[in-house]
């Protein structure tokens, strides 16, 4: 396999998963965001990436989501299941039941705790994923989150697994990002998980799309930035680059958890967030009244939305 073999691009939402204020996983409104995104106009969405919190999941649930994502698609968009975890038998498990109920692939972040000894660990966790699943795998780098960065000549080695075709990079570092991008264009898809940060600038260099949250708050636009990168019109894409970055600016303040801040910008917006599950904590004031008058000042069709 390769970047040939699968036909992933555009934007393609991590998208949050809905709990209901007891914690339990609210089903309609999963399936509803689903339909949100078909119309938003996205190619795919990845289930339990790090906005669907699979942390505070157990493996059966996850499953779930994968399922139900697949049933709600019915093929018209791509799904990708988060199957990264710790112990490469979990993410194997996960990998094969993905394919098994009709996942297009996997996206698979590096393990995050231990810190691992060497590169070669971490080559050697996503070998094994590779020989036991046939299975494309979208490798996920977060170093914001994850103490295990893959730098540039980790991805190189990456890039030369068999079933490894594409990656997510959430580098924040543009260098690092870039370098990595031109050491392995010619062998995996690259998405940015920087939609927001510099979406314009890595589109405009090649890359195939965007795998990110930022969608679940943003909406529609973020397709209509996606599309003004890939056209080439350079004032509409600067404009809304500049919305995104204000927007995530604003999602972050004041210490906010990036993921409570998209669940509760999607609920100003009558989309179906949801509220997280523990130990994350959903917004109470005076945050909430920021997000929502930074979104308001943004151009977003809010509505009041009490503490909860």
């Amino acid at each position: 396999m390769d970047r040939s073999s699968v036909d992933w691009h555009g934007v393609m939402p991590a998208i949050v998963t809905p709990f209901d204020r007891d914690g339990k996983l609210n089903e309609e409104a999963f399936c509803r965001l689903i339909e949100f995104n078909i119309d938003w106009g996205v190619t795919g969405i990845v289930v339990t990436g790090c906005s669907g919190e699979p942390w505070a999941q157990t493996f059966d649930e996850r499953k779930h989501l994968f399922k139900l994502a697949v049933d709600t698609a019915k093929g018209r968009i791509k799904v990708l299941a988060g199957t990264g975890d710790i112990r490469p038998s979990d993410v194997i498990d996960m990998s094969r039941y993905a394919q098994e109920v009709g996942c297009d692939g996997s996206m698979i972040v590096a393990p995050y705790f231990p810190r691992l000894h060497s590169a070669d660990d971490l080559v050697c966790h996503y070998q094994a994923i590779s020989d036991a699943v046939d299975l494309p795998i979208m490798a996920y780098n977060v170093p914001a989150y994850n103490k295990n960065t893959m730098t540039p000549e980790i991805i190189d080695r990456l890039a030369d697994i068999e079933h490894v075709v594409a990656i997510k990079d959430s580098a924040t570092d543009w260098g690092d990002f870039y370098r990595a991008f031109e050491l392995t264009r010619d062998r995996i898809l690259y998405f940015t998980g920087q939609l927001s940060l510099y979406g314009l600038a890595a589109i405009e260099h090649g890359v195939v799309g965007a795998v990110s949250g930022a969608p679940n708050i943003w909406g529609a636009e973020s397709v209509e930035f996606y599309d003004a990168c890939v056209k080439g019109d350079k004032e509409k894409a600067l404009r809304l680059q500049k919305k995104a970055v204000d927007l995530w600016d604003i999602a972050l303040a004041n210490h906010r958890n990036l993921y409570p801040s998209i669940k509760a910008g999607m609920n100003l917006q009558g989309l179906p967030g949801g509220y997280p599950r523990p130990p994350l904590r959903p917004l109470g004031e005076p945050d909430i009244s920021e997000l929502r008058n930074g979104m308001a000042r943004l151009g977003f069709d809010v509505m009041q939305l009490a503490a909860a």
